[in-house]
């Protein structure tokens, strides 16, 4: 198979689909303003080719801001693409539909993935889509983007999450996830007074979320929202840690970009050597794949903020190019299986 990733920063889908030939499925990440135009356009040049999109930045060896981004599979792959609707309320009642495109494209976990765009209430999303995706043993990576709209097949949905399954006809597939925090000290909390719906933290064990923070890390209240790229939460899942950004402060306490609920057991987090950290991915991935036809990635928006500020964005995407052809989009959130984290890398490799 083979990866195709065009752009264009002022938003021209003309240029971004220039090069493009005979896709077998499409992912389109646009602006606010034209993702509209973009889905009506894309489905006219491209009638009938399985294709998602949401409105994000994308990537390759660049980040395309305001622009509009094209990651394409073709020559080798078999693809379907849908949706899920009423995902804030009632995701499962529209199983039947992956059920379905499950059976069309084959496949099993070794050879097939599915890639998610989601508009929102990611934590049901993922269990819904998963308890599906379970049945063949097929993996998921994908992400949240903005303005809560999502597109499919050139229609567009809101309060819904679109889906591309994806299988490499000549090879094997593999999701990663990425991991650039540890543990801080042996603090470990309780969390309470949660509010689900709002994905606020209210107390850690008995006492205001918001003070706990400032008396351990000595910030005020305007620091937390930025140092929560050195020091987000953490929440415990087995052998594995999803981490918890913090959004803003609420009153005495957090609200947070994934939900919390009450007796989860949360850890503090620090941030790692994240570049001997993304050398250790690569050398994973190289270890596992010898010969690899693509990597698609998502990358939380508060890693592209860290990055960013500390001048290593550029050189990240380039260390990460060594792979072969890597592309992807900076989601708000990031999903991993069944997983929902934040300030995560999530990655699909393609033999």
């Amino acid at each position: 198979m083979k990866q195709f990733y065009g752009m264009s920063q002022r938003g021209d889908l003309k240029e971004a689909i220039q090069g493009l030939y005979h896709p077998q499925f499409i992912m389109l990440l646009s602006n606010d303003t034209q993702f509209e135009e973009h889905v009506a356009a894309l489905e006219k040049c491209f009638p009938g080719v399985p294709s998602i999109g949401c409105i994000g930045m994308c990537y390759q060896l660049g980040v395309v801001e305001h622009g509009v981004g094209i990651i394409a599979f073709c020559d080798g792959v078999t693809a379907s693409a849908n949706v899920l609707e009423q995902i804030s309320t009632m995701p499962v009642k529209y199983i039947k539909r992956l059920e379905q495109d499950m059976q069309t494209v084959g496949g099993t976990g070794r050879d097939t993935v599915c890639i998610d765009f989601c508009a929102g209430n990611d934590a049901c999303v993922l269990t819904t889509i998963c308890t599906a995706l379970r049945q063949r043993g097929i993996s998921l990576v994908g992400g949240t983007g903005d303005q809560g709209k999502v597109s499919a097949n050139g229609r567009i949905y809101e309060d819904a999450v679109a889906y591309g399954l994806v299988r490499n006809q000549n090879g094997r597939v593999k999701t990663y996830k990425e991991n650039i925090y540890h543990q801080l000290g042996d603090y470990r909390f309780i969390a309470s007074n949660t509010d689900r719906a709002n994905y606020i933290l209210g107390s850690l064990n008995g006492k205001p979320a918001k003070q706990v923070y400032k008396d351990i890390l000595h910030v005020t209240d305007e620091e937390i929202l930025t140092r929560t790229f050195q020091n987000p939460f953490g929440k415990i899942n087995g052998d594995d840690t999803c981490i918890i950004s913090i959004k803003e402060v609420n009153g005495n306490a957090l609200a947070c970009f994934r939900q919390v609920n009450d007796s989860d057991v949360l850890i503090l987090l620090e941030l790692g050597d994240y570049q001997a950290i993304t050398k250790d991915t690569i050398r994973q991935i190289c270890q596992d794949f010898p010969h690899r036809s693509a990597i698609f990635s998502v990358n939380c928006l508060f890693r592209y903020k860290l990055f960013s500020e500390r001048g290593y964005m550029r050189d990240y995407l380039r260390e990460m190019s060594a792979l072969g052809c890597h592309a992807g989009f900076v989601g708000y959130g990031e999903h991993y299986n069944n997983r929902f984290v934040n300030q995560s890398m999530t990655c699909v490799v393609f033999e």
